[in-house]
């Protein structure tokens, strides 16, 4: 995983609309933004409690083992990201994946974006360019019941591999290999 402080803004390309995706780090100033988007109905049905999440955000900006990045469309903050090495954390639940995965999540913050198909091509940009830096396998654990995610994750090219209980509860664990 590439330190925050190294990684430039991504310009891998585009989606089918013509937009571009950019994903920089998070800073303490967009945590209010990132909890208005927690408490989004769209959001917060699949999220902790907004609180709790930005506190563990807030951790996260200065951490090794997880990477919270705003994603950008045409310049305009429009969702969050984080990418994380389950072999960093102590008893993780994704531990027992190969040496060198990477896991995401994401959560689209603007409501009016949603079910645009901008999810799909946000997750096939990132998962390229965490491929160019040389991960060979990276997951994703949306909730069963999100078909939504479950359906833009299959478009990007992720497919299930199981089904896991851990602290984060029940997950469809989805993965996608370098090519």
């Amino acid at each position: 995983m590439v330190k925050q402080e190294d990684r430039a803004p991504s310009r891998l390309g585009r989606d089918g609309s013509g937009s571009r995706y950019d994903f920089r780090p998070v800073t303490e100033n967009d945590l209010p933004m990132i909890a208005a988007w927690l408490a989004e109905p769209h959001v917060a049905e699949w999220w902790d409690d907004p609180e709790t999440e930005i506190a563990q955000i807030r951790e996260h900006i200065d951490s090794i083992s997880v990477e919270p990045l705003i994603v950008e469309l045409d310049g305009e903050a429009i969702g969050y990201l984080q990418s994380y090495d389950p072999h960093l954390e102590d008893r993780h639940p994704y531990s027992d994946q190969p040496f060198g995965t990477l896991g995401i999540d994401l959560s689209i913050g603007r409501p009016e974006l949603i079910g645009c198909g901008h999810g799909s091509a946000i997750v096939r940009q990132f998962v390229e360019q965490l491929f160019e830096e040389g991960a060979p396998h990276v997951i994703i654990d949306p909730d069963p019941s999100n078909g939504r995610a479950i359906r833009a994750y299959e478009k990007a090219g992720f497919r299930a591999i199981g089904r896991r209980q851990s602290e984060y509860g029940d997950v469809v664990l989805m993965a996608i290999d370098a090519p």
